[in-house]
C-alpha cells in the first residue's frame, strides 16, 4: 500500500508506533520497522543524550529499516537538556523524527538542517495549521481517544481527521482508536495518510510491560479509560 506516507519516509505499510515513554526501546522499535511500519525510539525514555546514542545503534543492530526517534517537549520540575538530546538524535543519523507536546520551532533550523523529516503531534486543526506553517514536514492528528495527551479540547478523530484532510497541505496521519486494519481502512477514508498506534503495541511480546498488566488491557472494555492530571492542565 503507498500513501504520502509511506512515500516520504520509506515504509511498506502506512502504520507509525507511538512513541511511549518507557515501552519505545529497541526490541520493539525494530520489530515494528521489520515488519513495515515505523518504529519509533522515545528518547527520553533514555537517562542521558549518551544513552540515546547507544540505543540508536542497538537499534541500528537489529533492522536495517527506517526508525524514528520520539522527542517529547514538556514541563518539568528538572529541566531536560533538550538541546543535547537533539545533538545525539543529529550526530546518530537519525532521519525521522517525531515531536510531541510543545512548539518544536526552536529545534526546527538544528533537525531540518540535517535532513530530518519532522512530524508533529498536535490535537487541534489550529495547532496542525501552525506546525505546517513552521516547516513540519507531516502531522499526527490526535483524537480526545488517543492515549498519552490528549489535550483540553475534547474532539474526536471522526470530527479532526475529515477537518485536518480539507484544510492541510501536508500529510497527516491519525492517532487515537486505531488498532486493526479497519481501523487503518477508516482512517484512509476521512483523508488521512497513516495511522500512528500506540495501545496496540503494548501488549505485544516486544513491550517490556508485566503480563499482567498486558492481560488487564487486553480484557478491558470501551468503559474502562480514565482520564488523570486534568485538574493539572497535564492531558
Amino acid at each position: 500500500m503507498k500513501t504520502r506516507l509511506t512515500e516520504m519516509l520509506g515504509i511498506e505499510h502506512p502504520v507509525i508506533q507511538g512513541g511511549m515513554q518507557w515501552v519505545g526501546k529497541a526490541e520493539m522499535t525494530s520489530a515494528v520497522s521489520n515488519a513495515g511500519g515505523l518504529g519509533v525510539l522515545t528518547a527520553l525514555t533514555q537517562s542521558s543524550p549518551d544513552d540515546l546514542r547507544q540505543e540508536i545503534e542497538r537499534c541500528r543492530s537489529m533492522t536495517d529499516k527506517p526508525f524514528a526517534v520520539n522527542l517529547t517537549i514538556l514541563p518539568t520540575i528538572k529541566p531536560v537538556p533538550y538541546d543535547e538530546y537533539v545533538a545525539a538524535i543529529i550526530d546518530s543519523g537519525i532521519k525521522i523524527v517525531e515531536t510531541a507536546g510543545r512548539n518544536p520551532q526552536p529545534f526546527l533550523p538544528a533537525l531540518k538542517d540535517a535532513g530530518i523529516k519532522v512530524i508533529h503531534k498536535c490535537t487541534s486543526i489550529r495547532h496542525s495549521l501552525k506546525a505546517e506553517s513552521i516547516g513540519c514536514d507531516m502531522v499526527s492528528v490526535d483524537g480526545f481517544e488517543c492515549a498519552g495527551h490528549p489535550g483540553e479540547d475534547d474532539v474526536t478523530n471522526l470530527i479532526l481527521l475529515p477537518l485536518a484532510a480539507r484544510r492541510l497541505k501536508i500529510p497527516f496521519i491519525a492517532s487515537g482508536v486505531f488498532a486493526d486494519g479497519r481501523g487503518l481502512a477508516a482512517a484512509l477514508a476521512m483523508g488521512a495518510d497513516g495511522i500512528n498506534m500506540g495501545t496496540r503495541f503494548m501488549v505485544t511480546q516486544e513491550a517490556p510491560i508485566h503480563e499482567k498488566v498486558k492481560q488487564a488491557m487486553v480484557e478491558a472494555s470501551e468503559l474502562d479509560t480514565a482520564l488523570l492530571y486534568r485538574s493539572l492542565r497535564n492531558t
